[in-house]
């Protein structure tokens, strides 16, 4: 559990996230709560709920860019799903107990090549026993004659001799200079039946894994492959690892790292509240009524076994362009106990956006095109030109955020991304002059610009 500080997290954020103080604001102290749960005695631990947000924005404003960075820096199990896709139980879709499941899931994957990670060294070196075994054989030792009274003296003149082939062979393995010599390898792999049982709801409402149960039933099967040394060992190693995993840690850690510090962000919030007055409305309440139970704390059974949902933290997030909210099932609004609306963006945050991020746009494109021997210059006029444009367009037709500039930068650098391997000069300055010229027509036709940008 990070013990970082909330102004600490925020100016972390603020690396990659530009603006929406607020937001950053709540989702720090969030997160420090958690922190503060951990440090509280044990019998008020589990008394104490996290606290839920709702993040209110337009889209492409840094919602869900600030829960996954989030995320990152505290090293959180996070997934992001969205609640359009659930559907009431009894309707073709997903269950919303799955999104528990996807999440304990990628946990598990995670931690497990993290534990390869650290036992490599020692797969590599039992790999290199098993190559040397391959490449050369123990000897067998038939008896000469009927007297056995010293049966060990020649056994031992053999396994001299092969112990010192053997120490050579491994020399020229680590050198490399074995590495295109192929050897005759097994190597295992399953057949599995490509048959869809049930749908996805059937399969998770009976909790049971099919594809492990087949897996089970059907033996594992050999193929003998002819490759080349390096491959071998590269397939070898992998084969140590995972087989020096202790799985039972793995998953027993996955599941309480999960429970205690998981983050769940439920985007589209607003798709599955009512209040539209029109459209076809079923399931939108059901889905509320079976997130309901997730949110505030239930045991999910996945297929390393029951995970509770007591302590994970749920982020939900929606435009609620045309409905509140306080169309969301009373219930549900009592989980979500911290709202924060995200403010748009205009032509001030978009510069910034453009230049200050670790990530930045501009610094993207630049790196690109460095590739092919490019250097490109972004005069400060061009940059203000092209957030201004962007705001311009935002205004003039659907307001999509930050999500524009990306639209303008390909439009901009469309020929130069193009020509790039074949231009000879290797420096390309691009100033306010460059920029209206290339974005004029399509800024100018309004109609157009709706479907262009």
């Amino acid at each position: 559990m990070s013990d970082l500080k909330p102004s600490e997290i925020v100016k972390e954020l603020d690396k990659y996230i530009i603006g929406q103080d607020k937001a950053k604001r709540s989702v720090a102290i969030a997160l420090r709560n958690r922190w503060r749960r951990q440090q509280v005695s044990e019998d008020l631990r589990d008394e104490i709920a996290p606290k839920n947000i709702i993040l209110i924005g337009p889209t492409g404003v840094g919602k869900t860019e600030i829960s996954r960075r989030l995320s990152k820096l505290t090293d959180s199990p996070f997934i992001k799903v969205e609640a359009s896709k659930f559907t009431e139980v009894g309707y073709v879709g997903r269950d919303v107990e799955s999104m528990v499941r996807d999440l304990l899931e990628l946990t598990v994957n995670t931690l497990k090549s993290r534990e390869q990670e650290i036992v490599q060294e020692k797969a590599t070196h039992i790999a290199e026993e098993r190559m040397l075994d391959l490449l050369l054989p123990k000897p067998k030792v038939h008896a000469q004659s009927e007297d056995l009274s010293d049966p060990h003296f020649e056994i031992i003149v053999e396994e001299d001799k092969s112990s010192s082939t053997r120490e050579k062979l491994r020399d020229m393995l680590r050198k490399g200079k074995l590495d295109e010599r192929y050897v005759d390898l097994d190597v295992s792999e399953r057949s599995m039946p490509m048959v869809e049982i049930f749908s996805n709801v059937g399969m998770e409402e009976m909790g049971i894994n099919f594809k492990d149960m087949f897996s089970n039933l059907i033996p594992r099967n050999t193929k003998r492959r002819k490759v080349k040394v390096s491959e071998a060992m590269d397939i070898m190693a992998q084969e140590e690892a995972q087989n020096l995993v202790d799985m039972d840690k793995v998953i027993s850690f996955a599941i309480d790292k999960v429970e205690q510090s998981g983050i769940i962000f439920l985007d589209e919030i607003d798709k599955i509240a009512g209040g539209n007055g029109h459209g076809p409305d079923v399931s939108r309440e059901g889905v509320q009524r079976d997130l309901l139970p997730i949110v505030e704390g239930s045991t999910v059974t996945t297929k390393y076994g029951p995970v509770k949902t007591d302590h994970v933290l749920f982020i939900a997030s929606g435009a609620f362009h045309t409905i509140k909210p306080s169309d969301l099932i009373p219930e549900l609004q009592g989980r979500f106990p911290i709202r924060v609306e995200l403010d748009s963006l205009g032509k001030k945050e978009f510069v910034r956006i453009l230049t200050e991020p670790k990530n930045a746009l501009l610094l993207q494109y630049m790196a690109l095109l460095r590739t092919e021997g490019i250097e490109v210059v972004f005069e400060d006029d061009a940059v203000q030109k092209i957030a201004s444009i962007a705001e311009e367009v935002n205004n003039l037709t659907e307001n999509i955020g930050a999500r524009r500039l990306h639209t303008l930068m390909e439009c901009l650098l469309e020929d130069i991304l193009f020509d790039a391997p074949d231009m000879n000069e290797k420096k390309v300055v691009i100033d306010g002059k460059y920029v209206e010229g290339k974005l004029k027509d399509i800024k100018s036709d309004e109609d157009l610009s709706r479907y262009i940008l």
